[in-house]
């Protein structure tokens, strides 16, 4: 057994990641006794990240507030608590929060034989995100 007491540093997301103030707790960092790495990810109203993919897949336990994810070409659907969300290995992709409501969410992701648990890709642009705000979601 392995115990990790609470009181690690909550950190900002960095603006290579993320459009928008974003706060990152890590929960598990892949290591020599598991692949998987977890945080717990906080979006303030209008933040998001940038497009993504993993090379294992991710999955997203929706906490708290109401949010967005989509991927490449497809519909934005809104998330709310307690909403589970799959996203397939290398299927290019975003999360974050609606223009007017937090969003936090526990994010679950393997990494591969290399250590690789994220590629980001571009920012989101304004455009792409407002159509989460216009009734698609």
């Amino acid at each position: 057994m392995i115990f990790t007491q609470s009181g690690g540093q909550t950190g900002a997301g960095p603006a290579y990641w993320f459009t928008g103030t974003v706060y990152i707790d890590t929960i598990r960092t892949p290591d020599a006794q598991t692949a998987i790495g977890c945080a717990h990810v906080r979006f303030a109203p209008g933040a998001r990240t940038a497009w993504h993919t993993h090379p294992r897949g991710q999955t997203l336990y929706v906490t708290d507030g109401i949010g967005y994810v989509a991927r490449r070409g497809g519909e934005i659907l809104e998330i709310r608590p307690g909403d589970v969300v799959y996203i397939e290995p290398g299927e290019e992709h975003w999360h974050g929060a609606t223009t007017d409501r937090f969003m936090a969410h526990v994010a679950m992701q393997e990494a591969n034989q290399q250590g690789q648990v994220v590629t980001w890709l571009e920012h989101v642009s304004d455009s792409d995100y407002s159509r989460g705000s216009s009734g698609r979601a």
